[in-house]
């Protein structure tokens, strides 16, 4: 029954975002005791699924470029050769995590434009940092004697790599990557101060206008999105 209801939870969150999405115009009364002195209840600007949509595309472009990045280096430091840049790349991650996203949106627009490509170079840098993290620990966890084991076998280094390593570290990759994507659903809401159309559309909409509608309205999609990614990660662990 516990498997059913880890299983089921995915489905539950997305049904009742989907559903959310569908009914908002229909909820305007409701909204209406929140924000009694608002003109306009419900945000009107672009369709709650069109942005849904748009904010799963930013982050899931900025963290395929995150797991492949991070992951990379962190296997490249833990190989015989790429040891002695261990330091460096801990670091760097780091401090892709520790700047502010807002800082990077800032530097990013002279050069790159508004819209959406600064938003995911920015949430590329603030999402490396759990996935470095849990890599390394997950290959340097496994058991040294699993090592002389599978070196005992004939097994090469690409071969101990995809046959032993990941696969025994998987659990604690996974659980970096889930970190660090829904880490993002919640970030990438920024993106909208620059033009990237994502669920921050609503709420940049309602702090200019004094409207606590539509702030609400984002922030709850927002929630419920990262709600069901985060759930449909733990099925997978």
């Amino acid at each position: 029954m516990s498997w059913l209801r880890r299983s089921s939870a995915p489905l539950a969150w997305a049904l009742l975002l989907v559903t959310l999405m569908l009914l908002m115009p229909r909820l305007e009364e409701g909204f209406r005791l929140i924000a009694p002195d608002a003109r306009t209840l419900i945000y009107q600007r672009d369709s709650f699924a069109s942005l849904v949509a748009n904010h799963l595309l930013v982050v899931g472009v900025a963290s395929l470029c995150a797991i492949l990045l991070g992951m990379g280096a962190a296997i490249l430091v833990t190989r015989p050769w790429g040891r002695d840049f261990l330091p460096l790349v801990s670091q760097l991650a780091s401090i892709g995590q520790t700047f502010p996203p807002v800082a990077v949106l800032a530097l990013a627009v002279p050069v790159l434009g508004f819209g959406s490509v600064p938003t995911i170079v920015a949430l590329v840098l603030y999402g490396l940092l759990p996935i470095v993290r849990n890599t390394l620990v997950g290959i340097q966890g496994i058991s040294p004697g699993v090592m002389e084991s599978a070196h005992g076998m004939g097994m090469s280094g690409r071969q101990i790599l995809w046959q032993v390593e990941l696969p025994l570290a998987r659990p604690v990759i996974l659980a970096g990557i889930r970190t660090s994507v829904t880490i993002n659903i919640a970030t990438a809401a920024i993106g909208s101060t620059i033009g990237a159309r994502t669920l921050g559309d609503p709420i940049i909409a309602g702090i200019v206008n004094g409207n606590t509608a539509f702030i609400l309205q984002g922030a709850i999609l927002i929630a419920l999105l990262a709600l069901c990614v985060d759930s449909l990660f733990e099925r997978l662990q």
